[in-house]
């Protein structure tokens, strides 16, 4: 058993969570829509049953749209999820598609907790899906991995590891292994706003004040595991996926868009000065910015007029400068920490 900074398996890791754990998978969520009805469902109202498309944390309009995330953060590959992409399969095989047209070695992985035919499946097979992770609900869903077996395309299962429940589970990988399939992954069970009554009826209860993963999810994992060493099982716990797949991937974003003046934290946080003025417009903040890089000899690299948010960014050096020399009523300097993701979301705020 090989136990990697909380990324538990046995055996091989699947290639998608390879790149998964480097942060270097783009997620393109195809659609909320979905035809299960899993107590277990983590999907927030904001997506769940709604027919929409995002691509990490930008909401998609356009193709060009998915594209543009994956070049910011320099993914090597895409998970494809939902919902059930199954449930719009022209739709996720174009996207197939257009990734592999532009980056042919991009891995691609997806997940559908439908029957797919042997025609759906040749589709995605041609298109170039690389991995199919189905999240087996129903007995006759076995003959659909069968086939995408016998296809060609790396084929697993993905489940929740529910507490208790690891005699089924182990039974499960026995006869994936049987058929000739690749793998076997275990998500540590979490609440979410969604599921909080649903977990609250089964008596299900916190695996610690720290965290939202349920109790016994983690130990129901384990027992597999150890039961399956001769096949491949990979437990991913929830600590796993915040602390070292999402820090990855932030890291690996912030590293690839960061400005010359933007600082990368450990966490993959962005950290910059940020100068700001009363009723702010376009052509206000140019001025402004024109009179301060004159007046100061600030370096054209080191001031930005961010128009989204209407205000001038600049290095925290030459905030905390500025805060000190250039006192000016109507004008505010702050030092400001935000995600380097399209929704740019503020952690921290420090006024100077």
């Amino acid at each position: 058993m090989t136990a990697n900074n909380l990324n538990n398996y046995v055996g091989t890791l699947p290639e998608g969570c390879r790149l998964c754990e480097k942060g270097a998978k783009i997620v393109l969520f195809v659609t909320g829509i979905c035809d299960k009805k899993c107590f277990y469902c983590p999907l927030s109202e904001k997506r769940k049953d709604r027919d929409i498309i995002w691509a990490n944390e930008r909401p998609v309009t356009v193709d060009e749209d998915i594209i543009n995330e994956a070049r910011r953060m320099n993914a090597l590959g895409a998970g494809i999820t939902g919902g059930d992409p199954g449930l719009k399969v022209d739709r996720t095989v174009s996207y197939i598609r257009m990734f592999k047209d532009i980056w042919p070695d991009f891995h691609i992985h997806m997940y559908t907790s439908s029957v797919l035919s042997i025609g759906t499946l040749k589709k995605m097979k041609k298109a170039g899906l690389d991995e199919l992770r189905y999240h087996l609900l129903e007995e006759r869903m076995w003959e659909s991995i069968k086939d995408s077996v016998r296809l060609g395309i790396d084929t697993g299962i993905e489940i929740p590891a529910l507490p208790g429940d690891e005699m089924r589970i182990i039974r499960i990988a026995e006869r994936l292994e049987s058929i000739g399939g690749n793998f076997l992954n275990l998500n540590e069970l979490e609440f979410s706003e969604r599921n909080l009554e649903h977990f609250k009826k089964r008596g299900y209860t916190l695996k610690s004040e720290l965290s939202y993963a349920v109790k016994g999810s983690e130990e129901s994992a384990l027992k597999v595991m150890a039961a399956c060493q001769d096949f491949n099982v990979h437990f991913c716990s929830s600590s796993f996926k915040d602390s070292i797949q999402l820090r990855n991937r932030l890291i690996r974003t912030a590293e690839n868009v960061a400005k010359d003046f933007e600082v990368v934290s450990k966490d993959g946080l962005l950290l910059k000065g940020v100068i700001t003025m009363e009723n702010p417009d376009v052509r206000a903040l140019d001025s402004l910015m024109a009179d301060l890089k004159e007046e100061f000899e600030i370096p054209e690299d080191l001031m930005y007029l961010d128009r989204d948010k209407m205000r001038l960014e600049t290095s925290i050096e030459v905030a905390k400068t500025l805060s000190k020399l250039n006192r000016k009523k109507g004008i505010k300097y702050m030092l400001v920490e935000e995600y380097p993701t399209f929704d740019r979301l503020e952690t921290d705020v420090l006024p100077l």
